[in-house]
């Protein structure tokens, strides 16, 4: 088989599975034979090692049992940057990246950054490799906060890592503070997609009403925000009016898509 075979395989496999069928296989097999996703129509003669094909036929499997092929895979790509990935941590979406555009738009160099609630590391590393951001990263899980080191090591910039509940064990102040919390409501967890609900309960699960940490952040953050600094948080679809709501100065940002997706405050 080949690797235009491969890939038409492995689609006819996941098509029950998923509309993004051919775009998984293509990744997948980008990622199984060692070929950069944009060079697979390089390639596509060439042969795809038989020895793979169990791993085609695992990943089919995985992926009908609701599992994300992020975390099948174990990397993702953000802001162009490699990144591990593991069931520990949220699986970095495009959504976020509206979050570290609005944070280099602001000259970075020399600046300190707190990536609150980082799991992967994906906001504070891609900062600190494109923005030249100084970065602490700080997550309630021993486990994110490992996989953040690793993703730090992986694309060559360094931090410190603080193990903490939200702002409970920072100390000092910022030029600038990126947080991704949890905000799902609690009510629509069960009725989230079946690969979402295999991604940490505590990086979903805002409360009530899905406002609960920014409650938190609005209480607390401007201790840890130098003068003159920025607050961004992304928020949930129709979640960006009451969130501004909280804090003074705050600005609403939206996606690419036109969805109001992060809420910028300035100290």
């Amino acid at each position: 088989m080949n690797i235009a075979g491969a890939i038409e395989y492995l689609s006819a496999g996941l098509s029950p599975v998923t509309d993004e069928h051919l775009t998984e296989a293509r990744l997948a097999v980008s990622d199984m034979a060692e070929i950069p996703y944009n060079r697979l129509n390089k390639y596509k003669a060439s042969t795809f090692p038989a020895a793979l094909m169990p791993r085609l036929e695992e990943l089919v499997s995985r992926r009908k049992s609701g599992e994300p092929l992020q975390y099948i895979l174990g990397k993702w790509e953000f802001m162009g940057l490699p990144f591990y990935t593991r069931p520990c941590a949220l699986i970095p979406r495009q959504d976020t990246e509206t979050l570290c555009e609005e944070a280099l738009k602001i000259n970075g160099r020399g600046k300190t950054l707190l990536d609150l609630c980082c799991g992967t590391g994906c906001i504070g590393v891609s900062l600190a490799k494109l923005g030249g951001f100084e970065v602490t990263f700080a997550d309630i899980s021993p486990d994110c906060l490992a996989l953040a080191r690793e993703n730090a090591a992986l694309n060559g910039v360094a931090g410190s890592f603080v193990l903490t509940d939200m702002f409970g064990n920072i100390s000092g102040s910022y030029d600038m503070i990126c947080v991704n919390p949890p905000y799902i409501p609690t009510s629509e967890l069960a009725s989230l997609q079946a690969e979402v609900k295999r991604e940490p309960v505590l990086a979903l699960d805002g409360g009530a009403d899905g406002l609960d940490f920014y409650r938190r952040i609005a209480r607390d953050y401007a201790t840890h925000l130098s003068p003159g600094g920025t607050l961004l948080m992304e928020v949930g679809a129709g979640q960006a009016e009451d969130v501004a709501a909280m804090f003074p100065k705050a600005e609403i940002i939206k996606d690419i898509c036109g969805i109001e997706r992060v809420v910028a405050v300035r100290r």
